[in-house]
């Protein structure tokens, strides 16, 4: 009996406009083609396995639907690409271009590297997300996911992160309003963050040499560290959170801490009273 494995055969230089042209495609090359066409047709890799796409572009939408163990290189997909992959399972994406909107939807253990995206809502109810080297335009990124990781990656969006649980996030520059709400367990290193009303309600977020730029940060917060991390533009901070903070240089104003201590070199105003809540957090001048 053998134990060969089956020859992986290749699709090339080919135009597929129809209604699920590759669909159930396996052990598969599927290279240098395009989808498109007056036929307009979706879902061309629909559930299909043990497949590697390089150089090809996709114009059409729901691509790789229910597509399991692939690699996508060097492949672009348009604008006019609608959710392009959802319900994927162990997919790398390596030098790929994704401008079509909701991008990445209940995915499980999906790399991207080298990548450039722009879609709207993106990468949302993941398991295991995993980005290196990526630049990212989303306004609504990453919601509800977990186990999730970025490594120098450049983020410009507006709601970030909500909900989120399990996140490692190192040399990246996050600029984004309203980031991290209600996420948990998160850790940020060496990282800008930049935006409004940063990480409301967030659970077990810890910062360790970050800058952080922008209006009432860090409200509500539950475990909530800051290590050797700077604050420019940060009034109205740490309102009702659960706080340790070590800041390097001044914080605009602090309100109204629930409970810990915030240590820095400056601080403009501690506004205390009138508070909803029982608040014994102190701010220590170092």
């Amino acid at each position: 009996m053998s134990n060969k494995a089956p020859e992986r055969k290749t699709i090339k230089g080919q135009n597929f406009d129809e209604e699920r042209a590759l669909y159930h495609t396996t052990c598969a090359k599927v290279e240098c083609c395009t989808f498109a066409g007056p036929k307009d047709g979706e879902s061309a890799l629909k559930e299909s396995s043990d497949i590697k796409v390089k150089q090809c572009t996709f114009s059409l939408r729901y691509p790789l639907w229910h597509v399991v163990d692939f690699t996508a290189n060097e492949v672009t997909m348009e604008e006019t690409c609608r959710a392009p992959i959802w319900y994927a399972k162990h997919g790398k994406l390596k030098d790929c271009e994704i401008r079509g909107v909701k991008a990445v939807r209940e995915c499980e253990d999906i790399q991207l590297v080298n990548c450039t995206i722009n879609s709207t809502e993106f990468g949302w109810k993941c398991d295991g997300l995993s980005l290196k080297n990526v630049t990212i335009s989303s306004e609504y990124v990453f919601f509800d996911s977990k186990n999730v990781s970025l490594s120098d990656v450049t983020l410009n969006g507006k709601y970030s992160f909500q909900y989120v649980d399990g996140l490692e996030i190192k040399n990246c520059n996050l600029n984004t309003k309203d980031a991290f709400w209600h996420s948990r367990n998160v850790t940020v290193k060496n990282c800008v963050v930049k935006g409004e009303y940063l990480a409301w309600f967030s659970e077990n977020l810890t910062l360790i040499n970050c800058k952080i730029i922008g209006t009432q940060p860090f409200c509500y917060c539950k475990n909530l560290k800051l290590v050797n991390c700077t604050m420019e533009g940060c009034d109205l901070a740490f309102e009702y959170s659960e706080v340790e903070a070590d800041v390097k240089g001044r914080i605009d104003s602090v309100k109204n801490p629930r409970s810990g201590t915030i240590i820095c070199d400056e601080v403009g105003e501690i506004i205390t009273g009138n508070a909803v809540m029982e608040c014994t957090g102190k701010v220590q001048i170092r």
